[in-house]
């Protein structure tokens, strides 16, 4: 019996208890000194605050339930504590000054953050000053705001100041700034002759710089609670002024890049990683803001350089996966550490895999097909990044290489190809619950080196080469119908790119256009059922891989640093 069991047991059987606590009508039989080990409170209860000789004392504010809870903790470290007793738990703690036990308080609450309570917590760990759990419950209402105006019934019940807090910080991730003008209104509406004489207060921490000026005029500029404030009436004048300017200016992609204001974090960035350039596989990593429109050459690069390789991002990792080095196919898998930004290789898969396709479903990563350095290949395997283990799938029922796959309802697809004699427009589905390929109906053009993303609940097959030219033509596949349809075309044609979906719109990276690598970006909003071009890349590639990355709670080392716009908006905002 170890020494915690066998004091719990003297607590129990009450031997050679010298202190009695007093809840209400319960008494409790303890031991001085384990207690004082526990607790300053206690400590100098027993030693400063009582004569020596005393033996009962009486704690009000307490419920006995909580006061048992309390005493299990100081004997054994261990509190059952719920979602039920949780906040009385902690509110108990910090009273007695009980550091332990506010950890396990603090540590469960934090386990427990979600829309309808990552308020309450945020508060609670404000009003008894505990940092950790503060920062933590903080972060989570940034990152999760969205959602918290629309389903929290505490988020009108926030303080004013604590309102600031939140539409203050770079770091509250909206897809659209409108979001938290919209989120004003609501919090000012829900005591309107109370609140509106703060308007002034709240209005200038919304960026309306990075609004639509349309939305500006339409939904702002007559809405009666700004046009009360005169100093939101200016705010909207200033910011319509520097449109105005802006708009009448020609920016070229060369030309330097000056916002109006400063934008807040984005809530993802796109990471196009490797690829073929110059001649030869580079290892660049580039990563863009979408909220800027522009990339950043970083400076984490693998040791490896790769092309034709798959990446995907699991638990704060990036993978990267198979490959070309120019010297051999690879099997090698590498990831980087999000946080750390340091790279790590771990088990390689079975076989050499270049052009190879790759994607994530429930947490596992699937390496599709691909070509070994002899022929294409039929085989696929998973990866396992709990156990670090690689094992074979069934294998697909076409040899590919030089396809794109995704994963999407609980099942993955995969797309076109190359079987080393011609290009596919085949596709096919695993089912992981049953081990099974099963043929889907096939696209209207065959693609090799095509790209494949899930976007608007369809999936997207983008560009590629028919084995006569570069395509600039899309088509999407409804998998209740199991049929494709023609969508709007690409501006440039391209094969052999990055691809992903940021900001609810498809993303198309570089790639090989026919004639030249390109560092060309272009993006489809499905809204506008257009394609726009995005800013270029640094350097030109084809050959890479696009992944998401989202929530890094580094990001300031993934941006472009604020540039103010000089001299002209000088005071403006």
């Amino acid at each position: 019996m170890n020494k915690e069991s066998l004091y719990f047991t003297f607590y129990q059987q009450r031997h050679l208890c010298d202190a009695v606590l007093r809840v209400g009508g319960t008494e409790f039989h303890v031991h001085k000194i384990i207690l004082c080990a526990c607790s300053p409170y206690f400590r100098n209860l027993f030693i400063h605050w009582s004569d020596p000789d005393c033996r009962i004392f009486d704690i009000t504010d307490v419920s006995p339930e909580t006061m048992n809870l309390m005493i299990e903790f100081f004997y054994t470290g261990f509190a059952p504590v719920t979602e039920a007793n949780a906040t009385e738990l902690f509110i108990t703690a910090d009273r007695f000054d009980i550091p332990g036990l506010l950890r396990v308080c603090s540590d469960f609450l934090e386990k427990e953050l979600k829309i309808e309570n990552c308020i309450s917590i945020w508060l609670l760990a404000d009003s008894y000053y505990y940092p950790d759990l503060r920062q933590k419950a903080l972060s989570y209402i940034l990152i999760h705001f969205e959602m918290v105006v629309l389903a929290s019934k505490q988020f009108p019940l926030l303080s004013v100041q604590h309102l600031v807090q939140i539409i203050q910080s770079d770091q509250l991730l909206v897809k659209r700034e409108e979001t938290v003008y919209e989120a004003i209104l609501k919090w000012i509406s829900y005591s309107l002759d109370e609140r509106k004489e703060y308007s002034s207060l709240l209005f200038p921490y919304v960026r309306f710089a990075l609004m639509d000026p349309m939305y500006i005029c339409k939904n702002v500029v007559r809405n009666p609670t700004v046009c009360s404030s005169q100093e939101c009436r200016q705010i909207i004048l200033k910011t319509m002024d520097a449109f105005l300017h802006n708009a009448t200016t020609q920016f070229l992609k060369s030309t330097a890049w000056y916002p109006l204001i400063s934008p807040r974090f984005p809530p993802a960035l796109i990471f196009a990683i490797g690829g073929w350039s110059n001649g030869s596989p580079v290892s660049t990593i580039e990563a863009y803001d979408p909220r800027t429109d522009h990339w950043v050459n970083l400076s984490f690069t693998e040791d490896v350089p790769r092309a034709y390789h798959g990446t995907v991002v699991l638990n704060g990792y990036i993978y990267c996966v198979g490959g070309y080095d120019r010297v051999t196919q690879l099997s090698s898998v590498s990831k980087f550490n999000l946080k750390t930004k340091t790279w790590q290789e771990v088990s390689p898969m079975h076989i050499k895999r270049c052009f190879v396709s790759v994607t994530v479903l429930d947490g596992i990563i699937y390496a599709l097909g691909g070509f070994d350095g002899l022929s294409r290949v039929e085989s696929a395997e998973c990866y396992d990044p709990g156990r670090n283990q690689w094992k074979y799938i069934s294998s697909m029922h076409d040899r590919r290489s030089d396809a794109s796959c995704v994963s999407f309802n609980g099942k993955i697809y995969i797309c076109g190809g190359f079987t080393g004699m011609y290009c596919l427009s085949t596709v096919e589905c695993y089912n992981p619950r049953t081990d099974q390929w099963t043929r889907m109906a096939p696209m209207s053009n065959t693609r090799s080196g095509v790209g494949v993303a899930v976007y608007a609940n369809q999936i997207f097959a983008i560009g590629g080469f028919n084995g006569t030219d570069r395509l600039k033509t899309v088509e999407a596949y409804n998998p209740v119908t199991n049929s494709w349809r023609a969508m709007s075309a690409m501006q440039c044609p391209r094969s052999n790119f990055g691809i992903t979906v940021i900001n609810d719109c498809l993303f198309v990276v570089g790639g090989y256009n026919g004639n030249r690598t390109t560092q060309e970006v272009e993006f489809f909003n499905s809204t506008t059922r257009k394609w726009d071009d995005a800013r270029d890349m640094v350097v030109s590639r084809s050959a890479l891989s696009c992944c998401l990355v989202e929530g890094l709670t580094n990001i300031t080392d993934y941006i472009t640093p604020f540039v103010p716009v000089p001299g002209l908006f000088d005071g403006v905002f």
